[in-house]
């Protein structure tokens, strides 16, 4: 399209991504956001500014090329814009869904000064959509058929886990993912509902992984079934660690162990990975109860929460100590949460939760706070208000308060410097760890974090592995 006639479009609004109706949707676990059509995605391209030194790659931390596949769908190249995503990020439609684009890309976008950024994810999702309805899923990377450049181990199948996979694949390596579950995908799977983003879609972009020639061994516990010396011993050249971090945080208040209190990690695997959303064609009860109390502010709790509205809950509750403000959760996934109904308790903090004779939940008694000066995070710090002690009826309390790496490769691997958090310490641009050969991260390294961000981890992890072997092999 030459630049003399192009019209561009100048409205200060991004194109209005079709969804389902809050009332129908609460009833099921099918996708919210539609997608845009053709038309749609040419129409939201046209908003882009073409700018001549572009901010928004520099938001993203898998460094996709944005105005350049954005182009290619403002000239109905779709399938084209595609690849050119596929060149750094080997997930396009997860992203797409998932990833916090307000606080990364779209944030650095120059339309967002006077209105709003242009769509760049909902873009990104377009085109890997469109790509997967044609014969071949439009089409897949180039594999390299010369002989392997060596092998390389990668621990866990989430976010960064197969970015460094597919990365190391397609830069010449033979590599196997050992995951833990009996099926890929990491929290992927077991920890983002069906309505944000459909297991099809994980298992779609998975396949594309493995085409590169990426073995996934599933029920691998590394630390348990093999250590990381034992695959050393097996001939791997090196090993990446992307295990995330699974283990669930409590408040350590009264009454935690009373039956209905639970994690959102347990919660929302017997939903989404276990398939609890569809008892009993699929054998995992989820009792749920008629009101349901969910603690914390960030996207599990909203996740926890419309779960549970769609399992049959009566009435949900969001309980967050802080102000809507301070929330970590995407305005997106707050916005949906309130459409369907869900009470927002903002300022609340539990300090005890109540049961009955036989030990089932009753009640969460919870205080009122109010925000002082900032604390280390650097949001304000909540301070309680003296005299506030009220009762929340629910006979659900989820947690949803942030998670911890689980210790057993920790524990397994003489050698290993740890955070204090229980994470392992890696380098930031190349996550090499204290162990020669051993690269690690995602939620492993920092903590409980974004799927972009973990993917960009697994990125430099490959790059830096790239660098390592050959360097080793020729010395």
């Amino acid at each position: 399209m030459a630049e003399s006639k192009r019209k561009p479009n100048l409205a200060k609004t991004k194109v209005p991504m079709p969804e389902q109706d809050p009332q129908a949707r609460v009833k099921n676990f099918e996708e919210v956001a539609l997608g845009y059509t053709p038309a749609q995605a040419v129409e939201e391209a046209k908003r882009c500014l073409r700018c001549k030194e572009p901010h928004c790659i520099d938001g993203c931390p898998v460094n996709v090329q944005i105005p350049e596949f954005i182009r290619l769908i403002e000239e109905e190249r779709f399938v084209e814009a595609y690849h050119k995503i596929l060149e750094m990020n080997n997930l396009p439609a997860i992203c797409g869904r998932v990833c916090p684009q307000e606080n990364q890309c779209e944030k650095l976008c120059l339309r967002g000064e006077k209105g709003e950024p242009v769509a760049i994810g909902r873009l990104e999702r377009f085109a890997a959509d469109y790509a997967a309805s044609l014969p071949e899923n439009g089409g897949k990377p180039a594999v390299r058929d010369s002989q392997p450049k060596g092998r390389v181990a990668v621990i866990g199948s989430g976010p960064a886990g197969l970015t460094c996979a597919a990365d190391l694949a397609k830069a010449g390596y033979r590599v196997t993912v050992f995951e833990a579950f009996h099926t890929p995908g990491g929290v992927l799977v077991y920890g983002i509902p069906e309505f944000r983003l459909p297991k099809s879609i994980v298992q779609r972009e998975i396949e594309n992984v493995k085409s590169l020639g990426v073995d996934i061994q599933t029920n691998m516990v590394i630390g348990k079934v093999l250590s990381i010396d034992e695959l050393f011993a097996q001939g791997y050249d090196a090993v990446f660690i992307g295990t995330g971090a699974g283990l669930p945080d409590f408040l350590r208040i009264p009454g935690e162990n009373l039956n209905g209190v639970m994690s959102a990690n347990e919660f929302l695997t017997r939903v989404n990975l276990m398939k609890g959303y569809r008892f009993p064609e699929y054998d995992t009860p989820v009792k749920v109860g008629r009101r349901v109390a969910v603690v914390g502010g960030g996207n599990v709790a909203m996740d926890a929460a419309r779960c549970a509205l769609r399992l049959g809950a009566e009435k949900v509750y969001i309980v967050y100590r802080r102000s809507e403000e301070e929330m970590p959760a995407r305005r997106e996934e707050v916005h949906h949460a309130k459409e369907e109904g869900i009470e927002f308790r903002l300022l609340t903090n539990p300090v005890r939760i109540l049961g009955d004779d036989a030990g089932w939940v009753r009640g969460m008694e919870c205080v009122c706070m109010e925000l002082g000066e900032p604390d280390a995070s650097g949001r304000r710090k909540p301070l309680c208000k003296p005299g506030s002690e009220h009762i929340v009826d629910v006979e659900t309390v989820i947690m949803a308060l942030g998670t911890t790496p689980n210790p057993l490769i920790a524990r397994t691997t003489p050698g290993l410097e740890l955070t204090r958090f229980g994470g392992i310490v890696a380098d930031e641009a190349t996550g090499q760890t204290s162990r020669e050969g051993v690269f690690a991260g995602g939620d492993i390294v920092t903590g409980a974090a974004t799927v972009i961000l973990a993917m960009g981890a697994g990125k430099k992890a490959a790059k830096a592995i790239d660098e390592y072997v050959t360097a080793k092999r020729q010395g």
